[in-house]
């Protein structure tokens, strides 16, 4: 096994940023103090794709980045740098792609008889053994005009699909009936699908890993690229789409002889990973969470959801209530979104009940189990069990007495039991069971995903900096006392997981978020910009859009081009909530409302100049979050990701926007300062910040105690940086609050020249910036 990372640094590549870019900014990367790039997949995808992560050909590395020996080529320039590379890999699915998959191509030509089917999850003996394919822009009877045999292929528009040997002189009514696939209205997928996706996205079709064959074709590329030490570790991308991730993990973990490799994995609130998964740990979104909940203020929070129920109450999803959002969504996203794959989990029970020699089993209608699932379903609080010990602690029986309220005679409610018994693997472990059992966890990761993150986020928006992934909007705020004990149990458990704070899947950059974080230090000032600005209600779509408009605005500062980017970013905003408008069912007249909102409101001339004053009134406080959460992300337990642009002042919202091109090598200003003397600093000092290293809570002393969060690394290095210091100002400052540091004599890493020791005023720390970085130098 290498030794992991001591850092790493994300790349986003494409087609207009290929390897040759990525090569052209390792020196500045290396200067940085990263040990590691990390990169976005290299495997071949559809063309043009800008994330890679729909991939057509795991075989290949894809050309339009430079292919394999472009990637070879920069693996070299990075090693002549002193770096390695990490990538991005994508065991759950490929690109629903024929003309650009071709182990896809193959199957819908050959059926299940392909030697490639066993690759893709689907169920051949749902409709009529044809696997359906939504990509009709209507119902065939209007499109078939459309659909036209040439020579072996089957052409609508830029569509092209292979015909089965023999078929192509037949009618087209006989021609379609005769194929191993199905064209169909894209609105069937809703309902119809018999393949499993990547959540609801239909482009995307779920690969069988689980398969030791299957892994073995889809993996080669990679392990090869290993094994030859052109890469050195990776990032699994969705581990919980896996029928069986653990598996799937030590499968990995022996096939690359234990390479540093980490999950994607989203924890809840709370939330361990699994202490048998042989990973190094998540990719950091748990340590996001604790990141931005210590500069959130908990008291100020509950005062500005207060203001936003008052501001927002009758476009606030009956009253912002967190948990009541969340089950709404998962009910809406079931029965629309995912209602296929409710109906392949409905049919494997239903089959399982009506086979079963247990007698509790029988007797259950389809429509009952149905019920059950979906009752129980949205009331998991978190992704997905693992195995049946798991599933005692997630699917609960407290669960259970809710969902059988919704059956109206007790005997039907009988069918939730039968159900959870299921789950929790009480009738044995069959294949139908064992079937049941990772379709249940499958659609219940899918579920979270897209209720949560994909709805009740836009729905839900006090706090918009605490809408990301594995947050917790309606409890944002985490104390010191908390963030120290979380650190503690990561350094003890985990000490080489991943650390974030940006990503390309943030729904706003670290920066964005750090002036957020303010708002709950100044809940009434906000409420009373909002009054100001929004007090006529002309030309206001609805509150709810509005505070979330203002708070964007508020977050994004002064940029170029901020009215293109607000309105993009807002677009997907309403039709990610599904309240007025949606990504199927696009209201355009509302949507046009939002574009006119937008222009004339929080980007118009009236509107930054009110947003302008307000933020240039706290901008010492949001650059007091930007620097501590950086430093803090840099210096506690774990690997630290600094995505793109990042080491600069980074302010992105939600994609496309967080993965515009970033120019490398410009002057980045105190932010980058601090991320350089940091990432210098772990990579001299790497024993410091390893596993046989240390962590220990630092406490101040004095009446500012509890805004100075300070930590010290294996007795060598000390990290102390300013939390909510808008409330620390009008308390009047530090005011004597001191702060004691380890024995020995400590200089500072950011500011050369300074040396304090042991009992030291946090004033003087933080003379100079917020933040302060201290090394151990001697006695």
């Amino acid at each position: 096994m290498t030794s992991p990372p001591t850092a790493t640094y994300r790349l986003q590549l494409h087609p207009g940023f290929p390897f040759r870019a990525a090569a052209d900014a390792v020196p500045h990367l290396a200067g940085l103090g990263v040990s590691h790039l990390h990169l976005s997949p290299v495997l071949e995808a559809v063309p043009g794709s800008q994330h890679g992560y729909d991939v057509t050909d795991p075989t290949r590395v894809r050309e339009e980045l430079g292919g394999e020996q472009g990637l070879r080529a920069l693996a070299r320039t990075a090693g002549r740098h002193g770096l390695e590379l990490v990538v991005d890999i994508v065991p759950n699915h490929m690109a629903m792609s024929p003309r650009h998959n071709p182990a896809l191509w193959e199957v819908l030509r050959d059926g299940p008889a392909s030697p490639h089917a066993r690759w893709f999850d689907i169920d051949w003996e749902a409709q009529r053994g044809q696997v359906l394919l939504p990509v009709l822009g209507g119902p065939l009877g209007q499109e078939a005009e459309h659909l036209e045999p040439d020579g072996d292929v089957l052409r609508y528009y830029d569509h092209t699909f292979p015909l089965r040997e023999g078929t192509a002189a037949l009618p087209l009514p006989q021609l379609l009936d005769a194929q191993w696939y199905r064209p169909v209205w894209w609105r069937l997928a809703r309902t119809e699908l018999n393949y499993r996706r990547f959540f609801s996205i239909s482009e995307l079709i779920g690969v069988r890993v689980e398969d030791p064959e299957v892994f073995e074709a889809t993996h080669a590329k990679i392990l090869e690229l290993l094994r030859e030490g052109v890469i050195d570790g990776l990032r699994v991308d969705h581990p919980d789409g896996l029928a069986d991730p653990e598996g799937y993990l030590r499968r990995l973990h022996d096939a690359t002889g234990g390479r540093w490799t980490v999950v994607e994995k989203i924890l809840s609130d709370g939330e361990p990973l699994p202490a048998s998964w042989p990973v190094a740990g998540t990719t950091g979104y748990d340590a996001l969470r604790h990141v931005d909940g210590v500069f959130t203020d908990p008291v100020g929070f509950g005062r500005l959801l207060a203001r936003y129920r008052r501001f927002a109450a009758p476009q606030t999803d009956r009253g912002g209530d967190w948990d009541a959002t969340v089950r709404r969504a998962a009910y809406k996203v079931l029965t629309h979104e995912l209602a296929a794959e409710v109906d392949r989990l409905t049919r494997v029970a239903d089959r399982l009940c009506a086979t079963s020699p247990e007698p509790a089993l029988r007797d259950r209608a389809p429509w009952a189990l149905r019920t059950a699932l979906q009752e129980l379903l949205v009331r998991l609080r978190v992704y997905r069990p693992y195995g049946t010990a798991d599933a005692a602690a997630v699917v609960t029986e407290e669960a259970a007495a809710e969902a059988r309220c919704a059956f109206a005679v007790p005997e039907e409610a009988g069918a939730v039991d039968v159900v959870r018994d299921l789950v929790l693997g009480r009738y044995g472990d069959g294949p139908a069971h064992v079937e049941f059992r990772t379709r249940f966890a499958q659609t219940a990761s899918a579920l979270r995903a897209k209720s949560v993150e994909d709805t009740a986020f836009y729905r839900y928006v006090p706090l918009l900096s605490a809408t990301e992934v594995g947050g917790n909007p309606g409890d944002p705020a985490v104390s010191p006392e908390r963030f120290h004990a979380y650190c503690a149990r990561v350094q003890r458990d985990w000490p080489s997981t991943g650390t974030v704070v940006s990503t390309h899947d943030t729904k706003r950059s670290a920066d964005v978020r750090a002036a957020l974080h303010v708002l709950t230090e100044c809940p009434e000032r906000w409420a009373d910009v909002l009054a100001e600005v929004t007090h006529s209600g002309e030309g206001v779509p609805d509150a709810q859009l509005a505070w979330a408009a203002w708070q964007t605005v508020f977050g994004l500062g002064a940029v170029e081009d901020a009215e293109e980017r607000v309105r993009g970013a807002l677009l997907k905003h309403v039709r990610e909530a599904g309240l007025y408008t949606s990504w199927t069912e696009q209201e355009a007249p509302y949507e046009e409302a939002v574009a006119r909102f937008v222009a004339a409101g929080p980007c118009g001339v009236p509107g930054e100049g009110v947003a302008a004053e307000f933020r240039g009134s706290v901008e010492a406080h949001v650059s007091a979050n930007v620097l501590g959460m950086a430093l803090v992300q840099l210096m506690m337990p774990g690997v630290p990701d600094v995505y793109q642009g990042a080491e600069r002042e980074f302010r992105a919202l939600v994609d496309p926007d967080n993965r515009r091109g970033v120019r490398f090598g410009e002057g980045g200003g105190v932010k980058e300062g601090v991320t350089r003397g940091a990432l210098r600093l772990r990579a001299r000092r790497a024993d410091v910040f390893g596993a046989a290293g240390s962590y220990e809570p630092l406490a101040a002393d004095g009446p500012g105690a509890a805004h100075c969060l300070a930590f010290a690394r294996s007795g060598e290095v000390v990290v102390a940086v300013t939390r909510l210091s808008l409330r620390l100002a009008e308390a009047g400052g530090w005011r004597g609050t001191r702060l004691v540091l380890p024995a020995g004599r400590w200089v500072d890493v950011l500011e050369g020249g300074r040396v304090f020791g042991g009992d030291t005023p946090v004033a003087s720390l933080f003379e100079g910036l917020p933040v302060a970085l201290l090394e151990r130098v001697g006695d």
